[in-house]
């Protein structure tokens, strides 16, 4: 393209994000291999990076959007090239610029909403706490041992919200002292970064920060991998380190310590799906699957493509809010993949992948489709079927 006014000062600064990887990179070719969107559509995450190192991307088009950092490129990798980095860094200028593609309009509304009310989904600050109305659940005060961060989609989204009930049904049962922060709470911000919005991310950080300062937060325990990515990877730029949590290794940690009985089975085969920002991003794996290991009743099989081989949803680096034709989803793939082991239900711990799972599982055809669950649920219903229902 056109390297002029208004756009030279952010090419060039495209082409200096670019020129190091590109000078590394050996042309092998594994990252486009890898990438998830050639099992759906023709992409190559190795042109837009050697596009950059001479400033000629394409900052219009929707291929530099299409990324959902999944990790599965740098993860195999054999030069270090940072694609993750240098396609985020296109997406800032490209937001800097206000130029978004018709297909990724959506960002502008999640960003928009992340200023006015601290959520992508465009739902009132004020009731993010109302997924909590008839559970056990106290504001956090300094004297308890965990913060429970809820994050947006656990917060608003009427599927997800089921899984809070059941994180905190489960806390509550295995003596864990928590609390939440309800409207104080802010997007942890992963995700609006991944699409360019950094000075968002960093307006939200802070908040973030003040907030888990001001109310003496030193632990804290999260249900979404793009909340404990960021917390563990991303917050500690401003010079903070609080101890977090994922609700999957906490789980793991209470049945083991014998803190949380199992009581009840829950009789039948489940798949695990390893979400990219749980499992590739920050290596849990086994934490997730010791906990259905030690469900009586649960058969746990594996899927081919699992742990850090998993095949991502789709709905990371911000496509979450983004429209993808029907034709060119992974989750689609992937519940196909889950119905092919012969499971009853797909368990994982992501509010972007049951979100996508469960859209998927509609349009299966022919045999019955598995059932999608949080882990937390799975567990939920086994401590609750102990006590006489389920």
């Amino acid at each position: 393209m056109e390297t002029v006014a208004p756009f030279a000062e952010a090419i060039e600064e495209i082409r200096k994000a670019g020129a190091e990887s590109t000078r590394l990179c050996f042309q092998c070719g594994k990252c486009d291999v890898y990438c998830p969107w050639n099992q759906v559509r023709d992409f190559s995450i190795r042109k837009i990076i050697r596009e950059a190192a001479f400033g000629l991307t394409e900052i219009e088009g929707d291929d530099i959007w299409r990324c959902t950092t999944c990790g599965s490129c740098p993860s195999i990798c054999p030069r270090g090239v940072g694609q993750i980095e240098i396609g985020v860094a296109i997406r800032r200028v490209a937001a800097e610029y206000g130029m978004f593609p018709e297909s990724v309009s959506a960002v502008r509304n999640a960003s928009a909403s992340l200023v006015a009310e601290g959520n992508p989904l465009n739902a009132q600050r004020a009731t993010r706490a109302e997924w909590a109305t008839g559970a056990k659940v106290s504001p956090f005060a300094e004297e308890m041992d965990y913060l429970y961060f809820v994050g947006c989609y656990f917060a608003y989204d009427p599927r997800m919200k089921k899984v809070a009930v059941a994180t905190a049904n489960i806390l509550n049962r295995a003596g864990v002292s928590f609390g939440i922060l309800g409207s104080e709470e802010s997007c942890c911000g992963e995700s609006i970064r991944k699409t360019g919005g950094e000075q968002e991310f960093r307006d939200l950080a802070r908040g973030n920060i003040k907030t888990f300062i001001d109310r003496g937060v030193k632990k804290i325990i999260v249900s979404s991998p793009h909340c404990y990515h960021t917390f563990v990877n991303e917050y500690p730029e401003f010079m903070v380190n609080f101890e977090v949590v994922h609700i999957s290794q906490l789980l793991a940690e209470l049945i083991e310590d014998g803190r949380l009985e199992l009581g009840g089975e829950f009789a039948g085969k489940v798949t695990y799906h390893d979400p990219c920002y749980l499992g590739r991003h920050n290596g849990v794996f086994d934490e997730p699957r010791r906990v259905l290991q030690a469900v009586p009743g649960l058969e746990l099989v594996e899927m081919p493509a699992s742990r850090e081989d998993s095949l991502c949803c789709g709905g990371g680096g911000g496509r979450i809010w983004m429209e993808t034709p029907k034709e060119e989803r992974f989750s689609d793939l992937r519940v196909r993949q889950a119905g092919e082991t012969g499971a009853e239900a797909l368990v994982t711990s992501c509010p972007y992948c049951i979100t996508n799972f469960e859209e998927s599982r509609l349009g299966v055809e022919g045999e019955k489709a598995p059932e999608v669950k949080d882990i937390t649920e799975i567990i939920d219903e086994v401590i609750s079927e102990k006590d006489g229902g389920r």
